[in-house]
């Protein structure tokens, strides 16, 4: 039985569950005010949530997690889809392993949907990556059940694998029926000054609110927009189209690195919800 271990502990999330949970309530206590509770009345399809470390992006990440954490319903599944930083493995990669190591308790993968997905299986394509891991001890935080993960990564980001991936997942869940949920791990523009990062993630923005996810890739190649997780924000918005007619789009918290440690340059983090 393979666990993969945690690569990233301590580094981008605290390492031990006291320091987890400091951190979180001292960026709730920031957040609250601002978090639109009324949200998890919603049926939520998915949602895009940024993967920096903890001190940076979990002031917009927590809006998400906290509109998770009062939703009534109990997931199964949570899929995680993000991009491969590493290169290592295929265009589109699960997991080999049996469960992911993480602060506060290990938790097993999703294997019976895995099973079903028509994708190859490689542990050295999420041993290392960090976008899909940080999304874990949060999850895990604010979640008070047990529920499984699956992890999806994307070494090669583009509409047609976004698309196949969206399909297969709705496919496999008609027959299987299960609660899920999908993250689409991303952050938006990489190091560049505050409004010119967000007059790019604009562009981005725009065709997450039209659901157009060709469109957004075009936007992203010919603008160079360095949203690392373009792949599988097109990925959610697909399966959205696919699960619901119409589905919304709610924009929770949008900011930037520079919000904690001032610079010229920085890393731009935007938490979208999908729901209906």
């Amino acid at each position: 039985m393979k666990i993969r271990k945690a690569a990233h502990i301590g580094k981008f999330y605290p390492a031990h569950k006291k320091d987890l949970i400091k951190l979180y309530e001292s960026i709730l206590l920031s957040e609250k005010m601002k978090i639109d509770y009324g949200l998890a009345k919603s049926d939520l399809i998915g949602a895009i949530v940024p993967h920096a470390g903890f001190i940076y992006s979990g002031y917009q990440a927590i809006h998400f997690f906290e509109i998770l954490k009062n939703h009534p319903k109990k997931l199964d599944t949570i899929i995680i889809i993000n991009p491969n930083h590493s290169g290592y493995g295929d265009p589109v990669s699960l997991d080999e392993c049996f469960e992911w190591e993480s602060v506060l308790r290990n938790t097993v993968l999703d294997h019976e949907f895995m099973n079903e997905l028509n994708f190859p299986r490689s542990e050295m394509a999420h041993k290392f990556e960090h976008s899909g891991e940080v999304m874990l001890p949060f999850l895990q935080y604010v979640l008070d059940y047990n529920f499984t993960i699956l992890p999806i990564t994307m070494s090669v980001q583009n509409f047609s694998n976004a698309k196949r991936i969206a399909d297969a997942i709705f496919n496999v869940n008609q027959q299987l029926k299960k609660e899920i949920l999908i993250i689409a791990s991303s952050d938006f523009s990489h190091f560049l000054s505050p409004d010119k990062g967000r007059d790019l993630d604009d562009h981005v923005l725009r065709e997450i609110y039209a659901l157009n996810s060709e469109k957004l890739e075009h936007e992203v190649q010919t603008k160079n927009i360095s949203v690392c997780g373009y792949g599988p924000i097109m990925a959610l918005i697909e399966f959205a189209k696919l699960s619901v007619p119409g589905p919304q789009i709610s924009l929770l918290k949008r900011g930037h690195s520079g919000e904690v440690h001032p610079a010229n340059e920085v890393v731009n983090y935007v938490s979208v919800m999908l729901h209906h």
